[in-house]
């Protein structure tokens, strides 16, 4: 089953491709690996959530950002090369915009990580880091960048 049928089994869809807010490419190939910029959850070049997790955004908001986030990732590895290109996610960095007594960014995160794994299965596992940061860009909750390897 592919990714996109995945997809449509969790009835989701993908976004647009996200277009690049600043001076930098959304994805980068080098070699067999694949470099997503930092997404956020965006509908087109607006959010659809803002602030910072443990004050005017819940855990549970977060964490369904961090997946619409994850979700913008794919759309643009998607229209860069196809998802069923992509042979295994690698690395996974989620930055959570969070209060300073918030110390859940894991959990926020997760739901990224989960998302990957519900849709590539055991090749969605990825090594990970998930930050607290003061503020980010659009006073976005979140924000996940994304390494995959392509298939040979």
């Amino acid at each position: 089953m592919t990714v996109l049928n995945r997809l449509a089994e969790l009835n989701l869809t993908l976004p647009e491709a996200p277009k690049p807010a600043a001076t930098y490419v959304t994805v980068r190939r080098e070699g067999d690996l694949v470099y997503v910029s930092g997404q956020g959850p965006m509908v087109g070049a607006d959010p659809v959530v803002t602030g910072r997790v443990g004050e005017s955004v819940t855990e549970q908001q977060g964490y369904d950002a961090a997946r619409l986030a994850v979700l913008n990732a794919l759309a643009a590895l998607h229209d860069a090369i196809g998802l069923e290109r992509i042979a295994r996610i690698v690395r996974l960095t989620g930055w959570v915009s969070s209060a300073n007594d918030f110390y859940r960014q894991h959990r926020v995160v997760d739901g990224a990580s989960d998302l990957l794994v519900s849709l590539f299965g055991e090749n969605g596992l990825h090594t990970r880091c998930a930050l607290g940061v003061n503020v980010l860009p659009f006073n976005i909750p979140v924000e996940i960048e994304l390494t995959a390897a392509i298939a040979p």
